[in-house]
Parts: structure tokens; sequence; C-alpha cells
């Protein structure tokens, strides 16, 4: 079923960007409305799923208002807790170095900061409803826990790399366009390159759908993690470049040259470290189940 609804969200989305393009007579703008369409169609998706599989908003993970409110700068600080020691890291190995040319200025810095912010928070609460919400919830319904875990965190990876780099001139601007540029789109989610990048993502997943599945009602931490994550990314992508001389340029992946194998080692610690603790205080997992 996830697989279905992704291919309808995504074969609409090609019509109706077209026409939308067609509309605006800019052929360029296709694979972006593509993109922003799909995203759309997959968090309106919820709604008819939530139906379908007799799910309430509690199953999806979100709380009363007053605690989910106060769930998302709780989860925000374990977001910061939790990447910034890999951007510590990666400015002591030498791999971010600091931008001396960006002008910074207090009302820049605020800028930069607050627009962050609100991006971060828009991003994770549209991923965080879809793949720590519905797909998670609606898989558990049928599966062990680990096993929902595991598809919802491939899911979630692989989307990142659900794109196209292709370009449509205004010649070949037809109907197909928008399923030449998805073709392609597919293809490059199962390409070799990406394979740092993917396992890095697949274990930010699973790291969320962990946080997810132990906290009852949980989504609000998911949705401030994931933001303060994204925040984290972009304000780093402000203040540092990155050193393409470094040595050990291998720790992170062309993707957005942070994740990739020291996000992964961390977060893959940080869940193991998570479960060693549980056991030695005798709690229960409900993975086990």
């Amino acid at each position: 079923m996830p697989l279905l609804v992704l291919l309808a969200a995504t074969s609409t989305a090609c019509l109706l960007g077209y026409l939308i393009a067609l509309g605006l007579d800019d052929h360029s703008l296709l694979r972006k409305l593509i993109t922003r369409i799909t995203q759309l169609l997959l968090l309106l998706s919820i709604f008819p799923t939530m139906a379908y599989l007799k799910l309430n908003k509690n199953d999806l993970g979100f709380s009363a208002r007053s605690v989910f409110l106060k769930q998302i700068p709780l989860g925000f600080g374990l977001g910061l807790l939790t990447l910034m020691p890999v951007f510590i890291a990666l400015y002591l190995l030498g791999i971010n170095i600091i931008d001396e040319a960006q002008p910074w200025t207090v009302g820049l810095a605020a800028k930069k900061m607050f627009l962050s912010l609100l991006l971060g928070l828009l991003i994770a609460t549209v991923e965080e409803s879809i793949f720590r919400g519905m797909l998670l919830a609606g898989l558990k319904k049928h599966l062990p826990v680990i096993a929902a875990i595991l598809i919802s965190s491939t899911y979630f990876a692989a989307l990142h790399f659900l794109d196209s780099k292709s370009q449509i001139s205004q010649q070949e601007f037809n109907v197909f366009s928008g399923f030449i540029l998805l073709g392609d789109a597919f293809t490059n989610v199962v390409n070799p390159k990406n394979g740092s990048a993917f396992l890095s993502l697949l274990t930010v997943g699973i790291f969320l759908a962990v946080l997810r599945t132990q906290v009852k009602e949980s989504l609000g931490l998911c949705i401030g993690c994931h933001a303060g994550w994204v925040w984290q990314i972009k304000m780093s992508g402000s203040v540092f470049n990155t050193n393409f001389g470094s040595e050990y340029l291998y720790l992170v992946s062309s993707y957005n040259n942070v994740v990739g194998p020291l996000v992964t080692a961390w977060l893959s610690l940080a869940i193991i470290g998570y479960f060693v603790y549980k056991k030695m205080r005798g709690e229960y997992s409900p993975l086990s189940s």
C-alpha cells in the first residue's frame, strides 16, 4: 500500500505539474512543481489512510495539544544534543572550515536562525506526520514493531533521493515530460553512489522511529528533534564551508556534506546505548514483541 500511494501521488503530481507549468508558460518549473505537489499529496493522504486503517490521531502519535506543544521544544533540545557532537567533530577534523567571507551582523544572524527554524519545523512536521505518523502506525497494525521501523525508515531514506537532475527543454516539454523525470528519479533512488548517504538517513529514520515507539504519543518529540537537526544543518551551511581537501572527507557524503559514515556511526551508537541502558535497568522494550 505505501508503494501504491507513492506511485499514485507522484503520477498525479506529474500531470498537475505539467498543467501548472503549461499554464504559467514556464517549463523549467516542472521538476520543482512535481516535488512540491507530491509532498502535498502524501501529506493529504494521511486522512483517507487513517479512515481506511481505522487510525486516530493518538495512533499516529499526536498527544493532547498542551503536551504536543511542550514536546516540540524538548525534541528540539534532543536534536541539538544528538547532532551537535557531529558538527564539533567535523570542525575539529578540518572537514568544516569557517566561511570568513560571510559578512555577519546581528540582524543577518537572527534572520538566518529564524528562517532556518521555520524551514526546519515545516520539513519536520510534514515528514514526521507521514513517516513516523501514518506509515509507522499503519505498518504496526500488521507487522512486528521492528519490521515496521525498518520498512518506514527505508521509505524515509529512499524518498530523499527521489529526485531528478535531468533538464527538459522547451521543445521536449509535453504531457509525458513529468513521467520522464519520474523515471529518472526512481533510478536515482537505487544509484550506488548514494549508498553512504542512504545508510545514514536510514539510521536517522530508525532513531526517530525508536523515539516514536518508545515514548507514547511522542510525534511532537520526533518533530522537534527532526527540526533541531534541520536547523543545525542549515545554520552549518551558512557558517561553514566544506574542506574538500580534508583527509577525513570520507566521513560525510556528497548529499549535503553532513550525513554520512560519521552520522551513521554516532546515531547507531546512541540507539545501541539506549537499549543497553534499558536492559541494564531490566526494562521491557516494545521492540522485543
